[in-house]
């Protein structure tokens, strides 16, 4: 891969490690292990993803995050268990994929590595506060099974086409700031009316 390349999959797997930190390295060490993701001589150390117990490990956490990801309010805990572990590990995969000869890049990977996977935990946890308030119990249910999807889908392409990955991660980018504005800017306008329709009951009574 050249090094475009491989930033593009660094930053894709960042990004999607934020949504779905251990699908992510199941999918990553899985297409390792089957050589569907031919790693550089100097990225070779990346191939422990594709240890059997790492990715038993990855499998576990994987089953109980999809669990956990669709009950409501269970999955908020979780995200906010997560809140430091995804950037975390969104970090440490993109500076795994980089150059460890080279210092410069290994901190400009880890910062923006784990800021990108920091982004798209916060587009995720914001969107599942907001669906959360929903009375009926399915939007929860619906709104996990398509980020499953995605970010299924999203890990195939990138690994199976390396040029696109660096698409993908900037659609992905684009998107998580997109959503978290909308998202504050719906929950402020909420606040808002929650507060005037206390005040105006305050004022009737």
């Amino acid at each position: 891969m050249t090094i475009v390349e491989i930033l593009g999959v660094a930053s894709s797997l960042s990004l999607l490690a934020g949504w779905r930190l251990y699908l992510t390295i199941l999918a990553t060490g899985i297409a390792m292990y089957f050589g569907w993701l031919p790693l550089p001589e100097h990225l070779k150390a990346l191939q422990i993803l594709a240890n059997p117990w790492v990715l038993g490990v990855a499998a576990a956490g994987t089953l109980a995050e999809f669990l956990a990801d669709k009950v409501a309010w269970i999955d908020s805990i979780w995200d906010g268990i997560h809140s430091i572990v995804r950037p975390l590990g969104g970090a440490l995969l993109a500076l795994a994929l980089v150059d460890s000869s080279d210092p410069a890049w290994q901190v400009i990977a880890f910062l923006l590595g784990g800021g990108g996977a920091l982004l798209s935990h916060g587009a995720k946890a914001t969107t599942r506060a907001v669906v959360n308030v929903s009375p009926e119990p399915y939007s929860n249910a619906v709104v996990s099974a398509g980020e499953d999807v995605a970010t299924g889908g999203l890990l195939a392409l990138a690994i199976a086409y390396p040029p696109l990955a660096i698409v993908i991660a900037v659609l992905l980018a684009i998107a998580g700031v997109i959503v978290i504005i909308a998202l504050r800017r719906l929950l402020r306008n909420i606040k808002a009316t929650l507060k005037k329709a206390l005040g105006d009951a305050e004022a009737g009574a």
